[in-house]
């Protein structure tokens, strides 16, 4: 009877809809195969959010979901310094028995095979292992902030100032050279939390059994062959992407912005968006409206509430009980309805988009890479 099973994916992102949408596209491919479901196993530091109840409820019967116990953060949000990362690694860990319950109460009624971690979750691995579940990890971002994760326990042995202070540009496999300073945030103060838990997520990448990574060879070759390299203890690396939300299950449901896009010349349009995790102050919310209102361009803003607090403030509250238009200039949006201007400049770099698209689509359809490397993947979590 057992046999008869579909195989059954635990999915345990951590908090962002930045993490949840990618990990959806991925559940979404992967049920694909008659014989597989996902469960997103999802953590919460408070009630669900709106939006992430929305994407999750229009999935497909084949993907479910539960919202594991909320756990507390009242003992480190709020606290001076503490940054989105700390609390991401926090909200994850401390839902780890929730989640070993929820596993508890799967392999029941299902053939588990496989958790899928997020990639600030690698310290679910163990739980993964008490009900000998493959271990892997979905990487979300490029394959080149990958190669810097995998490379950074190394990193924090052999340098001993802040990265930001080293006069030469950091080596990484794979990665053109560049300056410490231009490394990700949570890595430019070694004393802070954020940078601590970031290192423990990511020396424990060696214990997946795979990574898969949102990317893909025609648009970074040289990093994903580096991190296809075989080296001792190093785990091997799929490049499945690109990994992106699709919209409405049903078609109906259709924005008004998309019937805007849709009557606008074809490369006429500069989008502006700071995800999830990006906030910004009145003051730059207010340079940037002006900003594009001289530029002359049409446009498409994500606009979120300002805050003058950390630029990540609102990551665990992105649900703003603020309308975020009262806080643009006066009159902004009649000054620029309808606006637009088709410059030369940028030419190139379409055209480089528009090739790295026609890549994109073939990579994902029936015969191309991405496709068959996921088909790969779960393969080895059903065999």
């Amino acid at each position: 009877m057992e046999q008869q099973q579909k195989a059954n994916v635990v999915i345990f992102p951590t908090p962002g809809m930045g993490h949840l949408i990618p990990l959806v596209a991925l559940a979404k491919r992967l049920v694909y195969h008659d014989d597989l479901s996902v469960t997103f196993a999802i953590p919460t530091s408070g009630a669900p959010p709106k939006a992430a109840k929305a994407v999750l409820e229009a999935l497909p019967k084949s993907i479910s979901h539960i919202f594991l116990e909320p756990i507390s953060l009242a003992d480190v949000e709020g606290g001076e310094g503490t940054l989105a990362e700390t609390l991401i690694c926090l909200t994850g860990i401390r839902s780890l028995p929730s989640l070993r319950k929820t596993l508890g109460s799967l392999a029941k009624s299902t053939r588990l095979v496989a958790l899928v971690a997020d990639l600030f979750a690698s310290h679910a691995f163990d739980v993964a292992k008490e009900f000998n579940l493959k271990p892997y990890i979905f990487f979300p971002s490029t394959a080149m902030c990958l190669s810097t994760l995998l490379y950074l326990p190394k990193l924090d042995e052999t340098v001993s100032c802040e990265y930001a202070d080293l006069a030469d540009p950091l080596q990484i496999p794979g990665c053109i050279p560049f300056h410490g300073r231009d490394l990700l945030d949570p890595l430019q103060d070694r004393t802070n939390d954020a940078y601590r838990w970031t290192l423990k997520t990511a020396e424990r990448y060696r214990e997946a059994e795979g990574i898969m990574v949102n990317s893909f060879m025609e648009l970074e070759g040289r990093t994903i062959k580096a991190l296809q390299e075989k080296e001792p203890g190093k785990p091997p690396v799929y490049p499945v992407g690109p990994l992106i939300g699709s919209g409405s299950e049903s078609g109906r449901d259709v924005h008004e912005c998309l019937k805007w896009l849709d009557e606008q010349p074809s490369g006429s349009v500069l989008y502006v968006s700071f995800g999830s995790g990006g906030t910004l102050s009145t003051e730059q919310l207010n340079e940037l409206a002006y900003g594009l209102e001289l530029s002359e361009q049409r446009f498409l803003w994500v606009v979120r509430s300002p805050s003058d607090q950390a630029a990540n403030a609102t990551y665990f509250s992105a649900e703003s009980q603020k309308d975020p238009f009262d806080f643009l200039p006066k009159g902004f949006l009649d000054r620029t309805r309808g606006q637009g201007l088709l410059g030369e400049e940028g030419k190139r770099v379409r055209a480089k988009m528009k090739s790295l698209k026609d890549a994109a689509a073939n990579v994902l359809g029936e015969d191309g890479t991405s496709t068959k490397t996921l088909k790969e993947v779960v393969f080895r979590w059903t065999n």
